[in-house]
């Protein structure tokens, strides 16, 4: 099992980091949890129960580097079974397993659901938790009890203070003995850099790549790996029990083609749903738009502010200038203000 700060340490040697005291700062915290976990289990008959060993969550502002952090720790443990997944993707897997729980005559949907994570790790790292369903509020509480006893360590980012979260949800009063567990088997340590490290990679970058083509594609790609920072997967959205697919998510940091968002049927509820889980779309191949693709031009619009009105970075490639997209049909007066927004999202502190 290596080192978090050793191989913090090495990054910041070979220029890929650069040494942020608050980020050292909690280096401890990760290295108590490997200590902890490296120790053997005991197990028999009169053995005393082994002390649990409390997680870690790490909330601050966006583009401090807890996901950095998560990711090294990680990666610091070798051999220990542990995944990590953005907590969004984690409760949309736990309600497909509590369906298909359901569907077998299961009396408890969620035991099922838990023992199939509960047997295949030792510690869950979540990216970036925030609750916002009503129906993730209802049972989070009781899975994280199930992970917890069964001796599993989780370690979670967070964009807010436990106390924030769920704020004003529906029967939030419901929610809040889970607040209570969290602060209970959570070490909560707030991550209070003043840098803002993605706003920084992208101070003085390009957002905005036309025309469509090889160079725009490559650039793309270029700012893509720089931000997700490793291997992405698809996030499945459910807005009104309907899927929404983001086709690649990594670190906040969410990419998909204009047909993916604007070629299906989406409405306002599924853009405000993306709008919640992203930090930054990466949106390709936006074409010009006339009276032919209507429909498209009218979500694309939506989309826009969706993203807008929650700050959302935007870094796209399109087939014109944000004034050239949508220059003949219906909506060409309304279309001015979309082309306005495109271009004050380009500034190099839109999102801050």
């Amino acid at each position: 099992m290596s080192r978090v700060s050793d191989i913090y340490a090495a990054r910041i040697a070979d220029g890929s980091l650069r040494a942020d005291p608050v980020q050292q700062a909690v280096m401890p915290e990760f290295e108590r949890i490997a200590t902890a976990l490296s120790k053997p289990v005991k197990r028999g008959l009169f053995r005393k129960a082994a002390e649990p060993i409390q997680g870690l969550y790490l909330w601050g502002g966006v583009g401090r580097g807890k996901s950095m952090l998560m990711d090294l720790f990680v990666v610091s443990l070798d051999d220990v079974p542990a995944r990590r997944v953005h907590f969004h993707a984690f409760m949309q897997e736990i309600h497909t397993a509590m369906h298909k729980a359901r569907k077998a005559g299961a009396r408890d949907a969620l035991e099922p659901a838990a023992a199939e994570v509960i047997k295949s790790v030792r510690v869950l790292a979540f990216d970036e938790m925030q609750i916002t369903d009503i129906t993730d509020a209802m049972i989070v509480g009781r899975l994280f009890e199930k992970l917890f006893d069964a001796g599993i360590v989780i370690v979670t980012t967070s964009n807010r203070v436990p106390d924030d979260l769920y704020k004003d949800g529906l029967n939030r009063q419901l929610f809040l003995p889970f607040i209570d567990l969290i602060k209970a088997r959570l070490v909560v340590h707030e991550l209070a850099s003043p840098t803002d490290y993605r706003q920084d990679r992208l101070e003085g970058t390009q957002v905005y790549f036309t025309p469509i083509g090889p160079e725009a594609r490559a650039d793309i790609q270029s700012v893509w790996e720089d931000l997700a920072g490793g291997a992405a997967d698809p996030l499945t959205l459910v807005v009104n029990k309907r899927e929404v697919l983001i086709p690649a998510f990594r670190n906040g940091v969410a990419r998909a083609s204009f047909y993916d968002m604007c070629g299906a049927a989406l409405g306002p509820a599924d853009y405000l749903a993306l709008a919640e889980a992203t930090r930054v779309l990466i949106l390709e191949d936006i074409p010009r738009l006339s009276r032919q693709n209507f429909n498209e031009a009218k979500r694309f619009v939506t989309l826009i502010d969706a993203l807008y009105e929650a700050r959302v970075r935007l870094i796209a490639s399109a087939a014109d200038q944000p004034e050239m997209l949508y220059v003949e049909g219906e909506g060409t007066f309304e279309f001015e203000r979309t082309a306005s927004r495109l271009r004050e999202m380009q500034a190099a502190d839109w999102g801050t």
